[in-house]
């Protein structure tokens, strides 16, 4: 997770929301990403799968059987989505995400009964550290606009 946060602090070094996620598999990282949708154009280019693409590309196959991908917030149901396609065993993730989260604080997306694929989810971890990070960004933000 520390690995994820350090993402996301690059994320916000270049204007984009702070969030940072790693994919690892077998005590390695094989995949890293953070937000950057605005510095591509790209509305798919949350930290999730900007990380699920790249370990996708460095293990040859998109699917991620036995991974597990760490966010510094809870996902969306786009990338929870995107994490059940790729097989990912388990996410862990720093804060909830009250709006948008898709694995406890809107929804539970993961567990939905039509899926063909379960994948545990656990959050809170460093979860201090990532909740400063991502109000300190929107504080500022709002600050910057008044």
């Amino acid at each position: 997770m520390q690995q994820a946060l350090g993402l996301a602090q690059r994320a916000r070094e270049l204007g984009e929301v702070p969030v940072g996620a790693v994919v690892v598999l077998d005590g390695q990282v094989i995949g890293e990403g953070f937000n950057q949708p605005i510095g591509s154009n790209d509305p798919t280019a949350h930290a999730e799968i900007v990380a699920l693409r790249d370990a996708a590309q460095r293990a040859g196959n998109y699917r991620l059987t036995g991974a597990t991908l760490y966010a510094t917030i809870e996902p969306c149901q786009m990338c929870v989505g995107a994490m059940v396609h790729a097989r990912i065993a388990r996410v862990v993730y720093g804060t909830a995400e009250p709006k948008a989260g898709a694995i406890e604080s809107a929804m539970r997306a993961h567990e939905h009964p039509s899926l063909n694929h379960r994948m545990e989810a656990a959050g809170g971890l460093l979860e201090a550290e990532c909740r400063e990070l991502i109000q300190e960004f929107f504080m500022s933000r709002r600050s910057e606009e008044r």
